[in-house]
This record gives C-alpha cells, structure tokens and sequence, in this order.
C-alpha cells in the first residue's frame, strides 16, 4: 500500500509540474526573447567601447612617436 502511495504522489508531482510548465511555457519564451534582446544590446555597446577604446590607443601611440 506504500509503494501504491509513493508512486501516485510522484505520478501527481510529474502531472502538476508539467502543468505548471506548459502554463509558464509563453512566460519563459517571452523572456527567452528579452535575454537576448538584452545581450544583444550589451555586446553592441561592448564593442563599441572597445573600438573606441582601440582608436584611441593607436591615437596615442601615433602621437608620441618620435620622429626620425
């Protein structure tokens, strides 16, 4: 009678948990969507950092070049 037990609690677990999936399912696609968005933006003001970062290290060393 326990084993019967155990096996329905697990089996009501599994079902209110694929249920709860199945309704965050749009929830987690949305913010899915959002991270990415997000990463996407970070990743474009990173390299923008960089590339100014990189100019003005070649500015910088294009100007204190001594001259032959």
């Amino acid at each position: 009678m326990k084993e019967f037990l155990v096996g329905l609690i697990f089996i009501l677990g599994v079902l209110a948990l694929s249920g709860l999936g199945l309704v965050l399912y749009p929830f987690l696609l949305l913010l899915g969507f959002a991270l990415r968005i997000f990463i996407i933006i970070g990743l474009g003001i990173f390299f923008i950092w960089l590339l100014g970062k990189f100019i003005i290290f070649v500015w910088e060393s294009l100007k204190n070049k001594p001259k032959p």
